[in-house]
Protein backbone atom coordinates (compact mmCIF):
# COMPACT_ATOMS: atom_id res chain seq x y z
CA UNK A 1 0.00 0.00 0.00
CA UNK A 2 1.28 3.41 -0.98
CA UNK A 3 1.00 6.78 1.04
CA UNK A 4 -1.72 7.58 -2.10
CA UNK A 5 -4.54 4.62 -1.80
CA UNK A 6 -6.51 2.87 1.27
CA UNK A 7 -8.00 -0.04 1.27
CA UNK A 8 -11.52 -0.53 -0.18
CA UNK A 9 -13.51 -3.69 -0.26
CA UNK A 10 -17.84 -3.44 -1.73
CA UNK A 11 -20.79 -5.36 -1.53
CA UNK A 12 -20.64 -7.82 -4.52
CA UNK A 13 -24.38 -8.65 -5.89
CA UNK A 14 -24.68 -11.75 -4.24
CA UNK A 15 -23.86 -10.29 -0.66
CA UNK A 16 -26.32 -7.18 -1.62
CA UNK A 17 -29.02 -10.13 -2.83
CA UNK A 18 -28.79 -12.34 0.83
CA UNK A 19 -29.03 -8.97 2.49
CA UNK A 20 -32.28 -8.11 1.05
CA UNK A 21 -33.76 -11.87 1.04
CA UNK A 22 -33.00 -11.53 5.28
CA UNK A 23 -34.53 -8.20 5.31
CA UNK A 24 -37.71 -9.23 3.67
CA UNK A 25 -37.66 -11.97 6.03
CA UNK A 26 -37.65 -10.01 8.75
CA UNK A 27 -40.29 -7.48 7.32
CA UNK A 28 -43.02 -10.64 7.22
CA UNK A 29 -42.14 -11.86 10.21
CA UNK A 30 -43.29 -8.25 11.58
CA UNK A 31 -45.60 -8.35 9.22
CA UNK A 32 -44.76 -4.96 7.81
CA UNK A 33 -44.15 -4.74 4.60
CA UNK A 34 -41.38 -3.11 3.83
CA UNK A 35 -39.17 -1.01 0.79
CA UNK A 36 -36.04 -2.29 1.04
CA UNK A 37 -32.65 -0.48 -0.53
CA UNK A 38 -28.89 -2.10 -0.75
CA UNK A 39 -26.02 -0.41 -2.06
CA UNK A 40 -22.75 -0.59 -2.34
CA UNK A 41 -19.61 1.43 -0.66
CA UNK A 42 -20.24 4.44 -3.38
CA UNK A 43 -23.85 4.65 -2.17
CA UNK A 44 -24.92 2.92 -5.66
CA UNK A 45 -28.16 0.87 -5.74
CA UNK A 46 -27.01 -3.53 -6.09
CA UNK A 47 -30.48 -4.77 -5.18
CA UNK A 48 -33.91 -3.12 -4.18
CA UNK A 49 -37.54 -4.39 -2.85
CA UNK A 50 -41.19 -2.96 -3.14
CA UNK A 51 -42.75 -5.04 -0.61
CA UNK A 52 -46.42 -5.32 -1.67
CA UNK A 53 -48.58 -2.93 0.77
CA UNK A 54 -45.67 -0.90 1.53
CA UNK A 55 -45.26 3.34 1.18
CA UNK A 56 -44.77 3.99 -2.17
CA UNK A 57 -43.18 7.51 -1.06
CA UNK A 58 -40.74 4.66 1.25
CA UNK A 59 -38.73 4.24 -2.37
CA UNK A 60 -36.80 7.21 -2.15
CA UNK A 61 -36.89 7.89 1.35
CA UNK A 62 -35.47 3.75 1.72
CA UNK A 63 -32.09 4.07 -0.97
CA UNK A 64 -32.06 8.36 0.53
CA UNK A 65 -31.44 6.07 3.69
CA UNK A 66 -29.11 3.52 2.72
CA UNK A 67 -27.08 6.02 0.65
CA UNK A 68 -26.67 8.07 3.96
CA UNK A 69 -25.43 5.36 5.72
CA UNK A 70 -22.94 3.92 3.35
CA UNK A 71 -21.35 7.52 2.39
CA UNK A 72 -21.32 8.90 6.33
CA UNK A 73 -20.42 5.44 7.89
CA UNK A 74 -23.09 5.91 10.58
CA UNK A 75 -26.86 4.25 11.29
CA UNK A 76 -29.44 7.01 9.73
CA UNK A 77 -31.27 8.88 12.76
CA UNK A 78 -28.33 9.82 14.83
CA UNK A 79 -27.43 13.40 14.11
CA UNK A 80 -29.21 15.72 16.89
CA UNK A 81 -32.51 17.51 15.70
CA UNK A 82 -31.40 20.88 15.60
CA UNK A 83 -29.28 19.96 12.66
CA UNK A 84 -31.05 17.47 10.66
CA UNK A 85 -32.55 20.08 8.18
CA UNK A 86 -29.88 22.15 7.63
CA UNK A 87 -27.90 19.18 6.80
CA UNK A 88 -30.37 17.75 4.38
CA UNK A 89 -30.61 21.02 2.53
CA UNK A 90 -26.22 21.16 2.54
CA UNK A 91 -26.20 17.99 0.72
CA UNK A 92 -29.12 18.88 -1.57
CA UNK A 93 -31.13 17.11 0.32
CA UNK A 94 -29.41 13.35 -0.31
CA UNK A 95 -28.84 13.19 3.59
CA UNK A 96 -31.29 11.73 6.11
CA UNK A 97 -31.31 11.65 9.31
CA UNK A 98 -34.83 9.36 9.36
CA UNK A 99 -34.26 6.22 11.15
CA UNK A 100 -33.67 2.79 9.47
CA UNK A 101 -30.47 2.93 7.26
CA UNK A 102 -27.20 1.03 8.51
CA UNK A 103 -24.33 0.92 6.82
CA UNK A 104 -22.77 -2.46 6.52
CA UNK A 105 -19.16 -2.58 8.11
CA UNK A 106 -16.42 -5.29 8.64
CA UNK A 107 -13.31 -4.75 9.95
CA UNK A 108 -13.82 -1.00 10.00
CA UNK A 109 -14.19 -0.78 6.46
CA UNK A 110 -17.68 0.31 4.93
CA UNK A 111 -19.02 -2.41 2.29
CA UNK A 112 -21.92 -0.34 1.13
CA UNK A 113 -25.30 -0.31 3.42
CA UNK A 114 -28.81 -1.64 4.30
CA UNK A 115 -32.18 0.18 4.72
CA UNK A 116 -35.78 0.24 5.02
CA UNK A 117 -38.56 1.96 5.04
CA UNK A 118 -42.50 1.80 5.60
CA UNK A 119 -42.51 1.13 9.06
CA UNK A 120 -41.57 3.18 12.26
CA UNK A 121 -37.95 3.56 12.81
CA UNK A 122 -37.79 0.45 15.11
CA UNK A 123 -39.30 -1.17 12.77
CA UNK A 124 -37.42 0.17 9.89
CA UNK A 125 -34.05 -0.13 11.59
CA UNK A 126 -34.69 -3.76 12.64
CA UNK A 127 -35.64 -4.88 9.06
CA UNK A 128 -31.91 -3.16 8.07
CA UNK A 129 -29.92 -5.04 10.75
CA UNK A 130 -31.47 -8.19 9.91
CA UNK A 131 -30.07 -7.62 6.31
CA UNK A 132 -27.08 -6.27 7.53
CA UNK A 133 -26.58 -9.33 9.95
CA UNK A 134 -26.22 -11.74 7.05
CA UNK A 135 -22.56 -10.19 6.13
CA UNK A 136 -19.91 -12.02 8.18
CA UNK A 137 -18.44 -9.66 10.81
CA UNK A 138 -20.70 -6.91 10.16
CA UNK A 139 -21.13 -4.45 13.09
CA UNK A 140 -24.63 -3.91 14.36
CA UNK A 141 -23.96 -0.62 15.71
CA UNK A 142 -25.91 -2.16 19.06
CA UNK A 143 -24.89 0.89 21.22
CA UNK A 144 -26.56 3.45 18.32
CA UNK A 145 -28.81 5.71 19.79
CA UNK A 146 -31.09 8.09 17.78
CA UNK A 147 -31.04 11.98 18.47
CA UNK A 148 -33.11 13.12 15.26
CA UNK A 149 -36.41 14.31 15.24
CA UNK A 150 -38.30 10.98 14.27
CA UNK A 151 -37.52 10.04 18.13
CA UNK A 152 -37.69 12.80 19.90
CA UNK A 153 -40.90 13.09 19.43
CA UNK A 154 -40.45 16.33 17.67
CA UNK A 155 -42.11 14.54 14.87
CA UNK A 156 -45.71 13.87 16.51
CA UNK A 157 -46.55 10.49 16.59
CA UNK A 158 -43.13 8.93 14.97
CA UNK A 159 -40.97 5.96 17.44
CA UNK A 160 -43.46 5.04 19.59
CA UNK A 161 -40.85 2.69 20.97
CA UNK A 162 -38.08 3.63 21.60
CA UNK A 163 -35.02 2.48 19.00
CA UNK A 164 -31.99 0.49 20.48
Amino acid sequence: MTLYSKPTRTLTLDGALKALEAAIAESKRLGKPMCISVVDTGGNLLAFARMDGSKALSVISATNKAVTAALSGVPTGGAHADVELQVSMASDCRWTNLIGGIPVMVDGLILGAVAAGSGTGPEDLQVARAGAAVIEGANMFEDFVPMGAEDTGIIRGSAPDPVR
